[in-house]
């Protein structure tokens, strides 16, 4: 299999583009960042944009795209509708397919919003010695509906979504200090060790995603998800909304360590 860590992200774009991409995108373009999708009608992007401003810790907008389906800050030369390895149709709430193209669906009316990804922090996690478990077990991280409520805005509302990694306590605290360094793609953790407490009653059976291995001596380590839009979606039952499948995103075209200074840049404009 080839080695897709390695590769760049126009040259996985055009694999993806192709189908010979279709699985979970983490681990690959190693020291890109990478962003969760939702696709829906313009009458409520501003109730979503809102959405995401009240929410900023799951819901970091990296990129609104309409008018075309073209990607500019996050990867020029890139489409919006053809280069995540799966999407997911929903109707009036309830997803109805499952696809590896949307140019279909796109409309003129059509916008199309690219949030802040936690596989974005896994490598600098992996860089600092701590294993990545659903990397090292090559299947999709393991993500949670919570008990923690977003803030709503307009037809949006729902349960905050969270990734899980475990790792020892050690582990855990260094991971906390490394993810606070990058709030444009969830910030630190929302909980450490206790399930339970936000409203996961069996940790064996994620909402999202694969189950993974927790070892001995391991704590379950939560982060907010950009999978949380796809719960408000559920609620808002709209009647044509896309997204990514969890775990496979949009690859960027911009590096894990230069992503937080451009954003914060782009802010200032």
């Amino acid at each position: 299999m080839a080695d897709y860590s390695k590769m760049t992200p126009p040259e996985v774009w055009k694999l993806i583009r192709t189908g010979e991409i279709t699985r979970p995108t983490a681990g690959m373009c190693a020291g890109y960042a990478q962003a969760n999708l939702v696709i829906l009608p313009k009458k409520y992007a501003d109730d979503f944009k809102e959405f995401a401003r009240k929410n900023p810790k799951p819901c970091p907008i990296l990129e609104v795209v309409e008018g075309t389906p073209d990607i500019h800050d996050m990867g020029e030369g890139a489409s919006i509708v053809t280069d995540i390895p799966k999407y997911f149709i929903y109707r009036d709430g309830v997803k109805v397919d499952e696809v590896t193209d949307v140019s279909s669906y796109w409309k003129e009316d059509s916008v199309a919003f690219l949030i802040g990804c936690s596989f974005s922090f896994e490598e600098a996690l992996m860089k600092a010695g701590i294993e990545v478990r659903h990397i090292a077990q090559g299947c999709n991280v393991s993500m949670y509906k919570t008990n923690i409520q977003c803030e709503s805005a307009g037809v949006f509302k729902g349960p905050m979504v969270v990734s899980m990694r475990p790792m020892t306590p050690e582990n855990a605290q260094k991971a906390k200090e490394i993810t606070d360094r990058y709030p444009n793609v969830h910030g630190g953790p929302v909980q450490i060790g206790d399930p339970a407490a936000i409203g996961i009653k069996d940790i064996s059976k994620p909402d999202y995603g694969d189950p993974v291995e927790i070892r001995d001596g391991e704590i379950p380590v939560f982060w907010a998800c950009g999978v949380t839009p796809q719960a408000a979606i559920e609620n808002a039952k709209l009647p044509l909304v896309i997204t990514h499948a969890p775990g496979h995103m949009f690859i960027t075209n911009v590096l894990n360590t230069e992503l937080n200074d451009y954003l914060e840049a782009k802010k200032q404009k």
